[in-house]
């Protein structure tokens, strides 16, 4: 595509008066740009405290918890009937009940919706975007984006004169920007790609593309894998922008390749440390987030057979379903390469791998609902006589007495404590997953069985696939994910294809050591300031030019290193994590 650029590149001296920020995961949680938003929107405040705001979309069950709905201020709200009553959009103004509260509009474009092919037609008309093969993931957030196009322009109006900045990040947004660039080209526009469609796709589909870029046919590949107008879109908005940016050197490196830009600005993914507990304080979080973890196995393992919860450790993987881009596949199979020197070397400790890979599922299983109710009311029938048998030791201890069973319980209590004990056994095996899934084929529990991972009782590696988002009430764990995080203690995120890699920046935040590769953007910018060999806090898995092979051999040789660490080098690792 060859469009004139219309927006000018040059950077307005002065400091703009309003900056809107739009992107499909604000008060949306889908990936990594959710935490974007969410670490940097304090800093935003602090440099426009009254006019920073973000724009999403408007899905009623997102907002619950998440979004603060407040009138409208002057102006805004002759606005919001202004789009009502013309375009059929409905426009929700509030807080996001992030830290900082920004203001956000999340947008109602159900109605708007007959207009897609509309949309469509002008992104034809003006940036020659064939949109004909599309399917409704690319129509969806093209026909929202244009929502939000439609109501910057208008917003603009507040701020006749002054400089005005709109942040558009990924294709999902890019045809707000695009329609600015057609109605308000005075509005200066950011751009960010956080990956390329074209990169991604190819990974999703186990193209080592890295090692032959310049010879990617781009125009055969996007027909191929229908991504055309996702390409097309992205490509264009790069093209207009006033100010391209990427998140890391790998994927501007990959952005000019596929997207014909080089990049204006590098801006890496950060966190902000203020927000992050101290050493100290995690320390004691660590604890009790951890002991939420082993009452879970207590319901969820227990019930099959028993091991020592003190030898246990818990290592996780977060990320969305992407199952060879994200290593998934190479995970696995260090797994059962762990699982096996373990074995063989005798090994005390336990590893308990969580997934933490959102799915498409049913609901809970019921046998593991029916576990917790069991656990539940023993743990009720203790609390009971609690204070009873505290004082039953207290004056056993004085009165210098044998302290047993007997002396502890009534006959009555051990009978009916051990009937419930009988009610919580089974028989079998735990389940791979915590829910029922949706689907009856799914890759990460196909490969867990191909790989020998099925919860064994010999076996010293099991595996949970927990393919919900960690709410912190989901009734199983009770963990929101930065509490889950704090009780872990290894994160691995051994990932083929990842622009930047926010999971083992957060992870080192909450001080949990973590591996990544260096195929990532964090990854490759970590792999300079390492020092510690030995305890480095973040393990760099070397995956550039090597086999898959080469790389599970790795990988698993890191994992077993890491099980056989005492307490003391386990919290090395955390403090240089930190």
């Amino acid at each position: 595509m060859n469009a004139k650029k219309i927006f000018s590149k040059a950077v307005p001296a002065e400091k703009p008066a309003a900056v809107f920020e739009v992107s499909w995961e604000v008060c949306n949680k889908v990936g990594g740009i959710w935490t974007v938003l969410t670490s940097k929107a304090e800093q935003m405040l602090e440099q426009y405290p009254e006019n920073y705001f973000l724009l999403g979309p408007y899905f009623h069950d997102k907002t619950k918890g998440e979004f603060e709905e407040e009138p409208p201020f002057d102006g805004l709200k002759e606005i919001f009937h202004s789009l009502e009553t013309e375009q059929g959009l409905k426009c929700h103004f509030g807080k996001w009940l992030i830290k900082g509260e920004p203001k956000i509009i999340l947008i109602d474009f159900k109605d708007f919706w007959p207009k897609a092919n509309q949309i469509k037609t002008e992104l034809w008309d003006n940036w020659q975007i064939d949109s004909l093969s599309a399917l409704n993931d690319f129509t969806e957030p093209v026909v929202w984006a244009t929502a939000c196009g439609l109501l910057i322009e208008k917003m603009a109006g507040l701020f006749a004169g002054q400089k005005v900045v709109a942040h558009f990040h990924e294709w999902l947004s890019g045809a707000g920007l695009l329609h600015l660039a057609k109605t308000a080209p005075q509005i200066g526009a950011v751009f960010t790609t956080h990956a390329t469609t074209l990169g991604r796709t190819l990974a999703y589909n186990n193209v080592d593309f890295y090692n032959f870029i310049d010879k990617i046919n781009i125009e055969e590949n996007i027909a191929k894998f229908n991504i055309k107008a996702k390409h097309q879109l992205e490509k264009a908005a790069a093209s207009q922008a006033a100010v391209f940016t990427t998140v890391s050197h790998i994927t501007a490196w990959e952005a000019e390749r596929f997207l014909g830009r080089p990049t204006d600005i590098f801006l890496p993914n950060g966190i902000s440390e203020s927000q992050y507990p101290s050493f100290e304080e995690l320390t004691i979080q660590h604890r009790a987030h951890r002991n939420r973890l082993r009452n879970f196995l207590l319901f969820y393992f227990f019930p099959y057979y028993a091991f020592d919860l003190q030898q246990t450790l818990f290592f996780f993987t977060a990320c969305r379903y992407e199952f060879r881009a994200k290593g998934l596949d190479i995970f696995i199979k260090a797994l059962a390469q762990l699982n096996k020197k373990m074995q063989e070397s005798h090994a005390k400790k336990t590893i308990v791998v969580f997934f933490l890979v959102p799915s498409d599922v049913r609901g809970v299983k019921t046998d593991i609902l029916e576990s917790r109710e069991f656990l539940d009311d023993i743990k009720n029938s203790l609390e009971e006589i609690s204070e009873e048998t505290q004082e039953k030791v207290l004056y056993a201890l004085a009165e210098d007495k044998e302290i047993s069973e007997e002396t502890l319980f009534n006959k009555d209590f051990l009978f009916n404590i051990e009937k419930k004990f009988l009610k919580l056994k089974r028989k079998g095996t735990p389940p791979l997953t915590t829910h029922d899934l949706v689907s009856q084929q799914d890759a990460i529990l196909d490969a867990l069985q191909a790989a020998g991972i099925d919860n064994k009782p010999e076996d010293k590696v099991k595996a949970v696939f927990y393919p919900i988002y960690l709410s912190g009430h989901d009734g199983l764990t009770n963990l929101t994910y930065e509490e889950f995080l704090k009780g872990a203690h290894l994160g691995v995120f051994p990932s083929f294809y990842e622009p930047w890699g926010y999971t083992p920046l957060e992870t080192a935040g909450f001080g949990v050591p973590s591996i990544t590769s260096d195929l990532t953007g964090f990854g490759r910018a970590c792999q300079e300031h390492i020092k510690n060999k030995k305890y480095p806090g973040i393990f760099i898995l070397k995956r550039t030019g090597k086999k898959d092979e080469e790389v599970v051999d790795s990988l698993a040789n890191t994992l077993f290193d890491f099980a056989q660490y005492q307490r003391k080098e386990r919290v090395e690792n955390k403090m240089r994590a930190k």
